[in-house]
This record gives C-alpha cells, sequence and structure tokens, in this order.
C-alpha cells in the first residue's frame, strides 16, 4: 500500500548510508545501496555492535544486530530526513562520544 513512498525511502536508505561513511570507524558501501536497508559494520572489532544498538536505542534510534556484528537499520514510513540528521548525530556520539 505504500509503493508510493518506496522512492523517499530508498533516497533516504542512501543518505543514511552516505552519512555513515563519514562517520571514523563506519564501514559502508554506501554506493552499493539499492533498497531500503543498509548494512554497516565497525572497522574496530572491539566495540560491540550490541553495546552500540543498545546506546542508540536509548537515544531513539533503532537498528538490529545482523549476521557476523553488523548493524542493520531500515528506512520506512514514518522516517523523514530530519529523522536520518538526528540518527547520524546520534551515531557519532556513540562512537566518539568526545
Amino acid at each position: 500500500t505504500m509503493v508510493d513512498r518506496l522512492v523517499d525511502d530508498h533516497d533516504n536508505a542512501k543518505l543514511l548510508a552516505k552519512g555513515l561513511a563519514e562517520i571514523p570507524g563506519v564501514v559502508v558501501e554506501a554506493d552499493e545501496i539499492e533498497t531500503n536497508i543498509v548494512i554497516f559494520h565497525l572497522a574496530d572489532p572491539s566495540i560491540d555492535s550490541v553495546d552500540v544498538l543498545k546506546r542508540l536505542a536509548d537515544a531513539g534510534v533503532k537498528g538490529s544486530n545482523y549476521w557476523g556484528g553488523n548493524i542493520r537499520m531500515v528506512t520506512h514510513y514514518g522516517i523523514e530526513r530530519d529523522d536520518i540528521e538526528y540518527a547520524l548525530g546520534v551515531i557519532r556520539g556513540v562512537l566518539s562520544p568526545e
């Protein structure tokens, strides 16, 4: 029922991926994002992705643990550009809390 919305969701996913690619320590293939799903991982294997996900959730940013320690985020109805910018700010803060 939300087919017309998919273009916005895919654009938001690309925005998320490009923003993630600019955060030190985040590894994402931003140019390969073709859907509303973004999967990335942390370059430092000593950082616990489950702990990162909990800290993100505490700030209202949802993601899920994905195969091999990757983190999966999905854009969908109700997620707008401002939400992506907010999420990127939270992720930056969680990964570099200085």
